[in-house]
């Protein structure tokens, strides 16, 4: 595996507007990603009020969202390149939309599932063709900055949720308050969701076709029309050297990921465990059930409301800065920063609510009772923790995803690194109530130890991708299987 620095390819010169438009648009997905991923977080009191649920069950309601991420991330990839990225983005959109009226109105849990599935399905997608498109669009000198437009269209997808719901509970009340049009709050809080699947249909029916989905199909001349528009010199070679790394004797399918060591290729599991690492370190368990976490510790609905839109503006502001640097200092070198950063944080608030007083909860477990300066360093430890992931994993992974597989494998082997990682959420989704409810101090030192972990992988397997095109990536990642 290559560990060399990041290197300098020679770029031809672009079009920065028009491929930002287009790298927006895709990334469009992600916002709705963060938003239908967060949006539970202000409902989950009223839903497990409504239909008496327990926190186990509720559990499950939040995290069956992301069985339906796997099964929309798998497929993907398929549908990515039988239709093109293009129309797959809007098949999510429409999935976005529709699962946000259905999940407003559900007749029972069981109905309200069905719908969390179908909005899951839709971020699974999304997480694979955004950043495979904004990869195969953007010149190698940018693409490390507009691959971190998909996290930061995440990270603005779960404030704007934040805020929204914030100021749905302000204006009716409480979460199962009635507002307008005689419908509930914690309803109104999905039916939002309609709007930005609504811009994103739109833009996306705008956008042109992925050239390197092009020539796979045989339409290099279209491919060439569409680098064109991007680049302001000919590229006919271009296209030529996309040709070259996709002469193979049969469509892209799974099974061209499998490799000689433990069944994939070396290439595919840095993917996966990446994908999975990114998910282990707990960064989920803080947006689905932030407003839980902090009512639990002897906040009020209203300070854990606002604490929780305090961190998504820290994540969002976070993010920004990684794509100032993502191009400059590459790849590794954030993720490792970022690792080291989460190790501490997580290892403080690990101590905190392991050396605070604890109370009998509901469930029968103990919870730590913070007041005075240990909450406010708990809630200074959370946001820290937020920065060192804004700043690292969440762009950094979704950028190396887009890039780092060759172009033959690419929409298949990105579409298993994210069902991958839809399933470790999933798991520490499921996981993280039953267990924080019984000792948050296990569960934030189960993260420490996987941020322990991430950065021993990303020292010694992880390849630094920054400066170089995704051909160069794709012949040195080809030849390291061979």
């Amino acid at each position: 595996m290559s560990q060399r620095g990041p290197v300098s390819t020679p770029i031809a010169p672009y079009r920065t507007a028009r491929v930002v438009r287009l790298a927006t648009t895709a990334a469009l997905g992600g916002f709705l990603f963060g938003f239908d991923s967060a949006v539970i977080n202000g409902a989950n009191t009223a839903i497990a009020e409504i239909f008496d649920l327990g926190s186990g069950a509720m559990a499950f309601v939040v995290s069956i969202a992301l069985l339906g991420s796997a099964v929309g991330a798998w497929f993907a990839g398929q549908l990515a390149d039988s239709l093109g990225r293009r129309r797959v983005m809007v098949i999510a959109a429409l999935l976005f939309a529709v699962s946000g009226v259905g999940t407003a109105f559900p007749p029972n849990v069981e109905i309200l599932m069905l719908w969390r599935l179908v909005g899951g399905a839709a971020i699974g997608v999304a997480s694979v063709v955004a950043p495979m498109y904004i990869a195969e669009i953007s010149p190698a000198g940018l693409r490390g900055r507009l691959g971190s437009l998909q996290q930061l269209a995440i990270v603005l997808g779960i404030f704007a949720t934040g805020l929204t719901n914030y100021l749905i509970v302000l204006a009716a009340g409480s979460a199962t308050s009635e507002w307008l049009l005689g419908i509930e709050a914690w309803q109104w809080m999905f039916l939002v969701e309609v709007v930005p699947a609504a811009v994103y249909l739109f833009l996306a029916l705008r956008i042109p076709e992925s050239p390197r989905y092009l020539v796979e199909v045989g339409r290099p001349a279209e491919a060439q029309a569409v680098l064109e528009t991007i680049f302001t010199t000919d590229q006919a070679g271009t296209v030529a050297e996309i040709q070259a790394t996709m002469d193979t004797e049969h469509k892209p399918r799974f099974g061209d990921l499998r490799g000689r060591r433990f069944g994939l290729l070396p290439i595919v599991w840095v993917g996966i465990i990446l994908s999975a690492l990114q998910q282990l370190v707990g960064i989920n368990a803080v947006f689905y059930y932030s407003n839980l976490i902090w009512q639990s510790v002897g906040f009020s609905q209203d300070q854990a409301f606002f604490t929780s839109m305090i961190t998504n503006l820290v994540n969002v502001g976070t993010t920004l800065l990684a794509i100032a640097l993502i191009d400059r200092i590459g790849r590794k070198r954030l993720l490792l920063t970022g690792s080291s950063g989460m190790v501490i944080t997580l290892a403080m608030l690990t101590i905190i609510f392991g050396t605070a007083p604890q109370v009998a909860n509901a469930d029968g477990g103990l919870e730590p009772a913070l007041s005075g300066a240990t909450a406010g360093l708990a809630v200074v430890a959370f946001n820290v923790y937020v920065f060192f992931f804004g700043m690292s994993w969440g762009p950094v992974v979704w950028v190396l995803l887009g890039e780092m597989f060759p172009n033959r494998i690419r929409a298949a082997a990105l579409a298993v690194a994210a069902a991958a990682q839809w399933i470790a959420n999933f798991a520490v989704s499921t996981a993280f109530p039953p267990i924080a409810s019984q000792s948050l101090t296990v569960a934030y030192g189960i993260f420490t130890a996987f941020a322990v972990v991430s950065i021993f992988f990303v020292r010694r397997k992880v390849p630094e991708t920054t400066g170089r095109s995704l051909e160069e990536i794709s012949q040195e990642a080809t030849s390291a299987a061979a």
